[in-house]
């Protein structure tokens, strides 16, 4: 079962993500982090850098790998995950570019009618993290139905990482970031799969607000089901859960989860 931390706001969550990555860097200097888009990380990534500056820490050598990435827009497109990856993490961190990876890095907009390029880019990224040794850490939001990623509802639990279809009110909640256009928005993308996320060795799933209370309670406390995605991360030996007590308000189980956390050992971390 994936643990559990409740806190007061976005920051003390960023806060709690920021230090297990120090750490981890501190003991392995070329680390491998997973990179999420989204509002839910921006906070995490924020404390990331104000600790690794503060602390004067090398991270020349970290790498990274995103979790997902629209198919058909130029890697310089402002909504392309490349971007978005480059300003809210890597420039942000001063990461090495050339060691941030994004799943449409290497299709470079090309259009889902490029099937010879596109074909192969979900096994050669599976087996570019691989190669890297696996992620270390991946951070994760949630939807408000479950999904992570790209992955939504009804999402093999065993996926690799593939083209998907984006549903049609994944493309509307979507069209704001594409100036309201709804024509503007790809309608495919390539992202990990739930058994790609389910291979990091640590997964950190942060979940903020009463819309996505649903979600959570469904994720930690309902059955593992392919209609809830996320709730896969109930088989991961090593998962923690960073939640306001919005999104906790309907868990049956926040004070025994609260209970927990009070009494656990400072050293052991999340």
């Amino acid at each position: 079962m994936a643990e559990v931390i409740i806190v007061k706001d976005q920051d003390e969550a960023g806060e709690l993500y920021a230090k297990a990555v120090v750490d981890l860097i501190s003991r392995k200097p070329d680390a491998v982090l997973g990179l999420a888009t989204g509002s839910s990380p921006l906070k995490a990534y924020e404390h990331l850098a104000k600790l690794v500056k503060e602390n004067n820490v090398d991270v020349s050598r970290v790498r990274g790998f995103a979790l997902d990435e629209y198919i058909g827009l130029p890697l310089e497109h402002e909504q392309s995950y490349h971007s978005t990856i480059r300003r809210t993490v890597t420039d942000l961190i001063d990461l090495n570019p050339d060691l941030v990876h994004v799943p449409g890095d290497v299709l470079n907009g090309a259009p889902l009618s490029e099937g010879s390029k596109i074909a192969h880019a979900g096994a050669d990224y599976d087996a570019a993290i691989a190669a890297a040794g696996g992620i270390d850490v991946q951070i994760l939001g949630i939807g408000s139905d479950g999904h992570v990623g790209f992955n939504e509802p009804g999402s093999s639990l065993a996926s690799g990482t593939r083209v998907k279809t984006l549903t049609e009110q994944t493309r509307v909640d979507n069209r704001r970031f594409f100036d309201g256009d709804i024509n503007q928005v790809p309608t495919h993308c390539i992202t990990q799969g739930i058994g790609t996320i389910l291979r990091a060795k640590h997964l950190v799933l942060l979940a903020f607000g009463s819309n996505k209370a649903d979600a959570v309670a469904a994720t930690l406390e309902g059955g593992v089901s392919s209609l809830c995605p996320a709730s896969a991360l109930q088989m991961h030996p090593h998962a923690t859960v960073i939640i306001d007590e919005a999104a906790a308000s309907k868990l049956k189980l926040a004070d025994y989860y609260r209970w927990v956390y009070t009494n656990k050992p400072s050293w052991q971390g999340i």
